[in-house]
């Protein structure tokens, strides 16, 4: 089996790990793996074989089109021309999409071709653009135009940010492209945006859920090697991690939460600009973005609490992480986010309740910590297995055939 994988990015953030490790498991299995991909490619080899689509150039014109005129993901033809003639000469059993938006694909182009080959599709769906106007995340605002038509789109001038309000020939244009595709498939990670998509226009597609997962052989407890670089003795320690923080991911709850805490607790965020670490008060330790996975997991053992403060997310994958490194997780009641854990491995607090936050800390710091951890690590090796997860892919890849 062949399979043509198509996304933002590659072995860099959450979805491009995704997309590699399940190119991985594919041709672990005796199938063969092709990756396009538009934007970032990370820095360690990838086992699939790679197809750029565009350039750097392409995606600043695509840029200043969803900038000028709202049409994100109806730019760059000819980068989205040269990738059809791609797949047209590896011919594969199998188009599996993930992130479509990011500045890089004319979606018009590459539908009209999926269906008129009948190639099957199977679409992984990481927020809920693929269904929306214009917008990935609308929840924040209590939105509910996407279940009829969009117009006059509240949040256009957010990602993908434009000057105009294009929503409705946006979400009419989607509505028929990927309707048009009667072999398509969709696979969600969380209940919640399955739910989301059932009531949506692609509802009538089959949805497969499919939780995210990580990798446990490298996200496990693991020794604080960390703790030498900081002065760490006797301080009780909570974690915050994010690709780029905004106010979205929780930036702003954090600096006043770090008012809210007693004074032997740290506050440690990986993901930081140096801009931002400029903004950080004594009792936040901010460290800039990292690919480097082992030490991730070493902050995640070393952390007492996992925080994650969202206000839009699907299934944050940081949670599953932290869970794999023994570490409990308080989150906000976010999209999926409160999927990840259970009574013995975290706590759901309302979005903005910072006082809930702080009592929930103080419940787990009360709680033995020993046990705390082997409830997380259970529920990750349970849940969360990649190597497990990652097979139901497989499966969905062939039964599509």
């Amino acid at each position: 089996m062949r399979v043509f994988h198509i996304n933002s990015v590659v072995n860099t953030g959450s979805t491009g790990r995704i997309v590699e490790d399940i190119g991985r498991v594919l041709i672990e299995k005796g199938h063969q793996s092709y990756i396009a991909f538009g934007r970032d490619l990370g820095s360690l080899q990838s086992t699939s074989i790679l197809v750029k689509i565009g350039n750097k150039l392409n995606v600043i014109w695509h840029g200043i089109n969803t900038l000028l005129l709202d049409n994100h993901a109806f730019v760059n033809d000819f980068a989205t021309k040269k990738l059809i003639k791609r797949i047209e000469l590896i011919q594969p059993d199998v188009v599996a999409l993930y992130n479509l938006h990011g500045y890089y694909i004319n979606v018009e182009y590459l539908f009209r071709y999926l269906r008129k080959k009948g190639i099957p599709v199977v679409w992984t769906l990481f927020d809920c653009w693929a269904f929306t106007g214009h917008c990935t995340y609308f929840d924040n605002i209590g939105c509910i135009k996407w279940k009829t038509s969009c117009t006059e789109c509240p949040k256009y001038n957010v990602y993908p940010r434009s000057f105009v309000d294009n929503s409705r020939k946006n979400y009419q244009k989607k509505k028929e492209l990927f309707n048009n595709l009667t072999n398509l498939q969709i696979i969600t990670h969380s209940n919640w945006l399955r739910e989301l998509v059932s009531e949506s226009f692609l509802g009538g597609h089959q949805i497969h859920l499919i939780h995210s997962a990580v990798d446990l052989k490298i996200f496990k407890p693991t020794n604080f090697k960390l703790s030498n670089r900081y002065d760490f003795l006797n301080k009780k320690i909570l974690l915050g991690c994010a690709n780029i923080w905004t106010d979205r991911k929780g930036f702003k709850d954090f600096l006043n939460l770090a008012n809210m805490c007693k004074s032997d607790t740290i506050i440690v965020l990986v993901g930081v600009s140096q801009d931002q670490k400029k903004l950080l008060p004594s009792n936040i330790i901010g460290i800039t973005r990292t690919e480097n996975t082992e030490e991730l997991a070493m902050w995640y053992s070393l952390a007492d609490v996992f925080v994650n403060l969202t206000y839009m997310d699907n299934f944050p994958t940081t949670n599953i992480e932290a869970l794999a490194c023994g570490t409990p997780v308080i989150t906000y009641n976010t999209g999926g986010s409160p999927e990840s854990i259970d009574e013995n491995t975290g706590f759901v607090v309302e979005k903005g309740d910072l006082i809930g936050v702080i009592n929930s800390i103080n419940i787990l710091m009360k709680r033995n910590k020993d046990e705390l951890s082997i409830n997380c690590r259970k529920r990750a090796l349970t849940m969360f297995d990649k190597e497990t997860r990652f097979l139901d892919y497989i499966k969905v890849f062939e039964n599509s055939i």
